[in-house]
């Protein structure tokens, strides 16, 4: 009989010498929807459903965490009804997390409770899943699961977050036997944002959309996802910066038909200028070259130039290095880079374009209208 990767990860979990499962990481959504895969995995074959037990682990405080953990123990300490193997998953505990609640002196003891608990869980009785996101990976439990349980983490453990979120769209078009081509998957996050539900269905989409066994392309991305991480101006300032005047225009005019604001577009224009001024002036420096692949050099110039931007270690526009530097290549491959003098009018022409809307709140498409018009077709 054919079994699949996860039956047989549990096939060896169980001759395995674990007492329990224990799956982490910093996103709740995957960490929960594989413990909901594992936990259907090991109850398959159990008739008995009061032998199939979830106790929820979510804490808002002590109180609470101390509620969750004795429920836990009377779970594990009790007896099938008819004699057979029980299976206990411990959700979306929370307490684990360096918040108020999981420094909480009361709670540290809890855990060290949790912990002798499941010192004594005898897997022949009971199989154990626990799953927890976010987590603490300094603290002691944490550290202690890596080397007692049978250990997953999913989703990275937060230091590179775009490399996570790509793994993410990765693995879920693997599931569809779809593969994404150079560059879809950087696209999709810079659409999608970093919300790995939204990566999920839209991969799951595309991959319906180019068929088994076929390549999701950029154009597949750029036609079919929105551009949720930017609202819908994404598309205004994607136009603006490709220097297509018509396009904009059709863009803003997309924009405002459906209630839109300009401010968003403005805040997007700007973003996307001050990037590609620091661009400009490292190209210009010779630091960096623009080549077919987007931007080459930019991490030898963070280690030139990263050390001035003192405090601005958050990702943000005011500091290029703090970009995803695919992103950075993209913005700055799309079209021909403007001159060091032109991105720095369209910022003046920004602000312009923000003063008349103060002074014409109710003519806010035309302003944007004239704001592209004055900078394209110059």
């Amino acid at each position: 009989m054919h079994r699949s990767p996860l039956h047989r990860q549990i096939a060896r979990f169980m001759t395995a010498a674990k007492k329990f499962m224990f799956i982490c990481g910093p996103d709740d959504f995957l960490v929960g929807r594989l413990g909901k895969e594992r936990f259907a995995a090991l109850s398959a074959e159990i008739t008995d459903e009061f032998a199939r037990e979830t106790i929820n682990g979510f804490a808002a405080n002590v109180s609470e965490v101390e509620g969750a953990v004795n429920r836990f123990r009377d779970a594990v300490q009790t007896m099938s009804m008819f004699g057979g193997k029980r299976v206990i998953w411990l959700k979306d505990v929370n307490f684990l997390a360096d918040t108020v609640t999981g420094r909480a002196e009361s709670t540290l003891k809890l855990v060290e409770d949790l912990q002798q608990i499941l010192e004594a869980v005898n897997p022949d009785e009971a199989t154990v899943l626990i799953t927890a996101a976010p987590i603490d990976r300094r603290r002691s439990f944490p550290k202690w699961c890596e080397k007692h349980a049978d250990f997953t983490l999913i989703g990275g453990d937060g230091d590179n977050a775009s490399e996570a979120l790509a793994g993410v769209a990765l693995a879920e078009a693997k599931v569809f036997g779809a593969s994404f081509a150079p560059g879809a998957v950087e696209l999709l996050l810079a659409k999608v944002g970093a919300n790995t539900r939204l990566i999920v269905e839209e991969t799951r989409k595309l991959a319906t959309y180019a068929g088994e066994g076929a390549i999701i392309e950029e154009t597949h991305v750029e036609e079919l996802t929105p551009n949720v991480a930017e609202g819908d101006f994404f598309a205004a300032a994607e136009a603006f910066f490709t220097g297509n005047l018509q396009a904009t225009l059709v863009a803003l005019e997309r924009h405002f038909f459906t209630g839109g604001d300009a401010r968003p577009i403005i805040s997007a224009l700007q973003n996307r200028n001050r990037i590609l001024l620091q661009v400009r002036a490292l190209v210009d420096a010779g630091a960096a070259r623009l080549g077919q692949r987007g931007l080459d050099g930019l991490p030898r110039a963070a280690g030139i130039y990263g050390a001035h931007f003192t405090g601005a270690t958050e990702k943000s526009s005011f500091n290029l290095f703090t970009q995803n530097p695919w992103y950075v290549g993209k913005l700055a491959g799309s079209a021909k880079l403007p001159t060091l003098r032109r991105l720095i009018d369209n910022q003046q022409d920004f602000l312009v374009a923000f003063e008349e809307i103060i002074r014409r709140p109710n003519d806010q498409e035309e302003v944007l209208r004239e704001l592209a018009v004055r900078c394209l077709a110059a």
